[in-house]
C-alpha cells in the first residue's frame, strides 16, 4: 500500500532537482567567461514507481523526479579538429615571425641594404673604367668594396643573432612544453580519483581539455582516452602524455657550429636522449626556422666567395698602374693566397679552397669562414699604389714584309702584355720600340698603353661580372658558388623567394586563422554558456521548484486537516 506520505517525498524530489538545476544554470552563467569551460547540464529522470492496487487491478504511481547526473556539452570532433589545425597555425606563425625579422635585415628598401652596397660597388668600377688612373675613382673603388664586404659581414652577425634566438624561443617554448605536460598527467590523475566512485569531473576536464589546447600549438598531437577516463597523446609516435605519468623534452648538449658561428642544439626526449620532431606546431617552426636561417648565411657566404674567386681571377688580369708592381694582386682577400671554388677530397660539397703560397698549404672552409676572408687586400697609399687598370691585352706579331709570325710548328705568335720570353719563329724579324729582334731573340715584355690615365678595360670586365652569367663571361670559367648566374640574378632570386614565403606564410596563417575561428564558433555552439537559454532554464526550475513548494504545502495541509481535525469525537 503506498504510503500516507509519498506524495511529500514526490515533491521534495522535484525541489531538489529543480534546486540541481538552478544552481547548474548559476554555475553556467558565472562561468560563461572562463577559458575553456563547457556548459553543463543535469540529467534527470523519473524515479521508479511504486505498485499500489486499484479496483481495477494493480497500477503503478510515480514518486517524482531525480538527477541521473551532471554533464558538460562537448563535441570531440570539433576538438580533434581545432587540435589538428592549432598546430598548423602556430607553426605558419612563428614561421611568419622569422621571415619579418630576415626581412628587416635584408632591407634592399632603404640604403643600407646590400643590394645598394652591390650597385655602388659596380658603380665604382663603371666610373673606373671611364679614368682608371683618376685618384679618386681608385678610392671609390676601395671604398665601396671594403663597404660591401662590412655589409655581407653585419647581415652575417644579425642572421647569427636571430639564429640565436630562435634558440633561445625554442628554449623557452620546451620549457612551457613541459609544464603543460605535467599538468596533464596531474590532471588525469585527479580525474581518476574523482570519478572512481561515479560521477563525472567535469571542471576537471575542462581544465585538462584547455591544456590540451594549448599542447596542441606546439606540435601535432593525436588524443586517446581510456576507459577510467585518463588522456594518452602521441605526437609522431611519440606518448608524450600516458595516463598517470609522461615524458619531457629537452634542449640537448651544445654542438658549436664552426661554419655558421653559432651554438646549435637538438631537441630530445629527456628520458630516453632520443631525437624529437613534432611535425607541425611551434617547436617545428622554431627548428625550421633556424634551417632557413643559415641558408642565408649560405647566401652571404657563396656571394662572398664569388668576389674571392671569380672577382679576384678577373682583378688579376689587369696591369697595375705602375706597370708589374701592382699586378697579378687580389683586390679581395690576402695577397699570399689563391682562391678558388672546389670539392675537397672526398666531399661532394663545394667549399672555398684558400693555398697558402708561402706554406704551400691548403685549407677549405664555408660559411662565416669564407665570409671572414672578404676583406679588401691593400689600402690606396699612392697613386700607383692598387692595381685596377689594364686588361691583358694581346696583339699578333708580323714580319717587316707584313706577313703573320709563326713559331716552328707553324702556329702565329701573339705576344701578350705580361708575357716574357717569347722566341721567333724562323726567319723572323720585328722591330719594338727601335729594337729590332730576330731568330732566336728573345721578345720584350710589352707594356700597356695607359693613355695618359690609365687604360680601365679590365674594370669594364669586372664590372660586368655583376650582370654576366657564367657562359657570358667571354673566359673559361670552373664552377662558382653562384651558380651559372649573374651575382645580381642570384642575390635578387634570394630575395624574390624570402618575399614569396613571407606572402604564402601569411597568406596560410590567415587561413589557419580562419578555420580556427570556424571550428571556435563550432565548439562554441555546443559548448558555449548563452545566456538567452541559461535564463530560460533558470525561468523554467524556478517555476517548477515553486510548484513543487506550492504543492509541498497543499499536501501539508491535508495532512494537518487528517491528523489533527480528523475523528475529534469522543476526545
Amino acid at each position: 500500500m503506498r504510503s500516507t506520505f509519498a506524495g511529500l517525498n514526490t515533491m521534495l524530489s522535484g525541489i531538489q532537482t529543480y534546486s540541481l538545476g538552478l544552481d547548474t544554470v548559476g554555475h553556467n552563467i558565472t562561468n560563461a567567461n572562463t577559458p575553456g569551460f563547457s556548459r553543463q547540464s543535469v540529467d534527470v529522470a523519473a524515479t521508479p514507481a511504486s505498485k499500489i492496487y486499484t479496483s481495477f487491478g494493480p497500477a503503478y504511481a510515480g514518486n517524482g523526479v531525480g538527477g541521473l547526473s551532471i554533464n558538460r556539452a562537448r563535441d570531440g570532433y570539433a576538438d580533434k579538429q581545432y587540435w589538428r589545425e592549432a598546430s598548423s597555425k602556430g607553426y605558419y606563425e612563428t614561421q611568419l615571425k622569422n621571415y619579418n625579422k630576415v626581412e628587416e635585415i635584408f632591407n634592399d628598401s632603404s640604403d643600407n641594404g646590400l643590394q645598394q652596397a652591390m650597385t655602388e660597388f659596380y658603380k665604382s668600377w663603371v666610373d673606373l673604367s671611364a679614368n682608371a688612373s683618376t685618384t679618386a675613382n681608385r678610392t671609390a673603388v676601395i671604398q665601396k668594396g671594403r663597404s660591401l664586404a662590412e655589409r655581407i659581414d653585419l647581415f652575417t652577425e644579425q642572421v647569427q643573432e636571430q639564429i640565436n634566438a630562435e634558440y633561445e624561443d625554442l628554449r623557452l617554448n620546451v620549457d612551457k612544453v613541459n609544464t603543460i605536460t605535467d599538468g596533464i598527467v596531474a590532471l588525469n590523475k585527479s580525474i581518476l580519483t574523482m570519478e572512481a566512485t561515479g560521477g563525472n569531473a567535469n571542471d576537471i576536464r575542462d581544465q585538462r581539455d584547455l591544456l590540451v589546447d594549448q599542447l596542441s600549438a606546439f606540435m601535432n598531437i593525436n588524443l586517446y582516452e581510456d576507459s577510467q577516463g585518463m588522456y594518452t597523446i602521441v605526437s609522431n609516435g611519440t606518448s608524450i602524455v600516458n595516463g598517470a605519468s609522461g615524458l619531457h623534452l629537452q634542449l640537448g648538449n651544445r654542438i658549436d657550429n664552426e661554419e655558421y658561428g653559432v651554438t646549435d642544439y637538438t631537441l630530445q626526449i629527456k628520458e630516453t636522449g632520443t631525437l624529437f620532431n613534432g611535425l607541425e606546431g611551434i617547436l617545428k617552426g622554431n627548428l625550421d626556422n633556424i634551417a632557413e636561417d643559415k641558408g642565408y648565411i649560405d647566401t652571404l657566404s657563396n656571394i662572398a666567395c664569388f668576389m674571392l674567386t671569380t672577382l679576384n681571377d678577373q682583378h688579376k688580369t689587369g696591369v697595375g698602374i705602375d706597370g708589374g708592381a701592382t699586378t697579378g694582386l687580389n683586390f679581395y682577400g690576402d695577397q699570399d693566397y689563391v682562391y678558388t671554388w672546389e670539392k675537397p677530397a672526398g666531399s661532394e660539397q663545394y667549399s672555398l679552397k684558400i693555398h697558402d703560397n708561402v706554406a704551400g698549404t691548403d685549407t677549405f672552409v664555408r660559411g662565416v669562414k669564407a665570409i671572414a676572408e672578404l676583406h679588401v687586400a691593400n689600402n690606396l697609399t699612392a697613386p700607383g699604389g692598387e692595381q685596377y687598370v689594364a686588361a691583358r691585352t694581346y696583339q699578333q706579331l708580323f714580319n717587316d714584309n707584313g706577313t703573320p709570325l709563326i713559331d716552328k710548328d707553324g702556329n702565329y705568335i701573339y705576344q701578350d702584355s705580361k708575357a716574357t720570353g717569347k722566341i721567333l719563329g724562323k726567319d723572323c724579324s720585328i722591330t719594338i720600340d727601335g729594337t729590332t729582334y730576330k731568330e732566336g731573340d728573345p721578345l720584350p715584355t710589352m707594356k700597356p698603353d695607359l693613355n695618359g690615365t690609365g687604360d680601365g678595360s679590365n674594370a669594364t670586365l669586372i664590372s660586368t661580372l655583376f650582370n654576366l652569367k657564367k657562359d657570358e663571361t667571354g673566359r673559361p670559367v670552373g664552377e662558382r658558388s653562384i651558380g651559372d648566374v649573374s651575382v645580381n640574378t642570384y642575390y635578387n632570386a634570394i630575395m624574390t623567394g624570402l618575399g614569396i614565403k613571407t606572402q604564402t606564410t601569411d597568406s596560410n596563417l590567415d587561413y589557419e586563422e580562419s578555420m580556427l575561428e570556424q571550428i571556435n564558433t563550432w565548439r562554441e555552439s555546443t559548448s558555449g554558456v548563452n545566456w538567452n537559454e541559461e535564463l530560460t532554464y533558470m525561468i523554467t526550475f524556478q517555476t517548477g521548484y515553486s510548484a513543487c513548494s506550492r504543492c509541498l504545502t497543499t499536501m501539508d495541509e491535508m495532512l494537518d486537516r487528517l491528523i489533527n481535525s480528523t475523528g475529534v469525537v469522543g476526545r
